[in-house]
């Protein structure tokens, strides 16, 4: 089961710093948000594997928007 990582605000994607395959640990920035000129890393809460990225730099999202999917690591 996928975990899916969310906008906890309306903001613009400023940097999407992974990419499809790449290898996460719970807490590594997956995006950078940009919000009222502020940089706000958005963070992995699991470790996994990227499978999906739903936004790209420049994009504007809201509150809930679906940013990257992680599949999580085997235990």
């Amino acid at each position: 089961m996928s975990h899916t990582v969310v906008a906890e605000l309306v903001a613009a994607v400023l940097l999407v710093e992974v990419k499809i395959g790449d290898t996460v640990a719970a807490d590594d920035p997956v995006v950078i948000l940009e919000s009222m000129k502020m940089e706000i890393p958005v963070l992995a809460e699991v470790a996994g594997t990227v499978s999906e990225i739903s936004v790209s730099a420049g994009d504007v999202v809201n509150d809930g928007d679906p940013l990257v999917m992680i599949t999580p690591a085997s235990r």
